[in-house]
């Protein structure tokens, strides 16, 4: 019997103690306060257990109430310290990490998908699972073969569970504004729903990385763990080790976190070109660095199919944005479907948005900070979201972009990485450098 909570009332109920929590330890909170406990220790305790029942709940339910935790672990980098503080260790957690599922289970489910005999395929299986994320959870194992691999196993009734958590987090959505004041959680709901029917094939992910594992074959700065063997809910690949990104982002050096950075930006911007594909779930428990400093991509279940690269006018409007030509970028938007016509566009507004993705491809070097990134969100008055962003269309062909975009900023700012940036964008970006003979040279140096 697997531990996995399916029906919706049991799920519900789980989701339901978070702002029930919340609210009581509020309560407990002006008690102690009248008792004469400073208020701001006080406000720090009740912050604490906030978040230590989040990810007590969110883990334990797995399916989209984990992936949401992921998803905000992204932007935990856009707060101040004073808020983002006692969050910030317990959602980082949730970007790899939650409650296993029993060994009994893990076995049930083997035999489903495998056979009776499903350990003749292996030399040896770890029961306890080395990580345990939002939908399936990874062992370690030897193949037949003698090869190491990581097995991924999807939890059962993963999709059932995954769109009723969708709706309850709809419903509840109040509550995360405590960790994210003005952000539209429901927004991103919405959109994180519309990835779960690919992310439950583990067949569609296998491709995927088998795609991107080809693509990257023998490259000097990274590695992508090639497919052993799938079916729809078990994926057999490459064991590969190495250090998390999330304890390089605590505990590396500034040259460890430099390098980082450049190749975490290295790698979405090429991966279109290289692979027909963006890697859209960017959230650090996706990456590894080995000893020799390159960089390991894991979990292919969310991506953006792109067989013709990145769109030329991303790069276009990017350069003209950077000249100052506001007039020529809303009217390229216009032409694209991001502003319809009858729609009014506040320049200066825009500005403001579009200025933390844009700004660092208008110097060489770049330093992306938690306190640049707070100053970018202090620009613009509203984040649930402005009345700029009600205003733009966003086609469909944009949504992951955006999204991958967005995330790859804080995961930069969370790592605090200073590099040359904006030679990447030169390199793989079609359009940016059209009318720059200078900046052409070192993207024909490097291919």
């Amino acid at each position: 019997m697997s531990d996995f909570p399916r029906h919706a009332v049991t799920r519900s109920a789980k989701l339901a103690t978070l702002p029930l929590g919340f609210a009581g330890r509020t309560a407990l909170g002006l008690g102690k306060r009248i008792g004469g406990k400073p208020a701001e220790m006080v406000a720090q305790e009740i912050q604490q257990r906030t978040s230590e029942q989040i990810f007590k709940v969110l883990g334990g339910l797995k399916g989209g109430a984990m992936k949401l935790g992921q998803a905000l672990s992204i932007f935990e980098a856009a707060l101040p310290p004073e808020i983002a503080g006692p969050y910030r260790a317990t959602l980082t957690r949730l970007q790899d990490a939650a409650p296993p599922l029993p060994v009994a289970t893990v076995h049930a489910v083997l035999t489903e998908q495998l056979g009776d005999d499903w350990r003749e395929h292996f030399q040896h299986f770890e029961d306890t699972p080395t990580a345990a994320a939002s939908i399936g959870q990874v062992h370690r194992a030897v193949w037949h073969d003698g090869r190491e691999v990581a097995v991924k196993i999807q939890y059962p009734g993963a999709g059932r569970a995954l769109l009723a958590d969708f709706n309850q987090l709809a419903r509840l959505s109040k509550l995360f504004g405590v960790l994210l004041p003005g952000l539209d959680i429901k927004a991103v709901l919405e959109e994180l729903r519309e990835r779960v029917a690919e992310e439950l094939d583990y067949l569609r992910e296998a491709e995927s990385q088998h795609a991107f594992a080809t693509a990257y074959h023998g490259d000097p700065d990274f590695r992508v763990p090639d497919v052993v063997a799938a079916n729809e809910q078990i994926l057999v690949s490459e064991w590969v080790d190495g250090t998390p990104l999330s304890k390089i982002i605590v505990a590396g050096t500034k040259e460890q976190r430099d390098r980082a950075g450049l190749l975490f930006v290295r790698f979405l911007f090429s991966s279109p070109s290289r692979a027909g594909m963006l890697h859209a779930d960017p959230h650090p428990g996706n990456f590894r660095v080995l000893p020799d400093g390159r960089l390991v991509v894991l979990d292919f279940g969310a991506v953006n199919r792109m067989p013709d690269g990145y769109p030329e006018v991303f790069g276009t409007l990017t350069r003209i944005f950077n000249k100052g030509d506001m007039a020529t970028v809303i009217q390229g938007l216009r032409d694209e479907g991001f502003i319809r016509p009858h729609i009014e566009i506040d320049p200066e507004a825009l500005r403001a948005f579009l200025a933390p993705y844009v700004e660092p491809t208008q110097v060489p070097e770049f330093t992306f900070t938690r306190e640049w990134l707070q100053a970018q969100v202090a620009t613009v008055t509203d984040l649930r979201p402005t009345n700029v962003v009600r205003q733009l269309n966003l086609p469909p062909s944009y949504v992951l972009i955006n999204r991958v975009h967005a995330a790859g900023v804080g995961v930069l700012c969370q790592l605090g990485a200073t590099a040359r940036f904006r030679d990447e964008v030169i390199r793989w970006v079609p359009g940016f450098a059209e009318d720059d003979p200078d900046d052409a040279a070192p993207a024909l140096a490097a291919s």
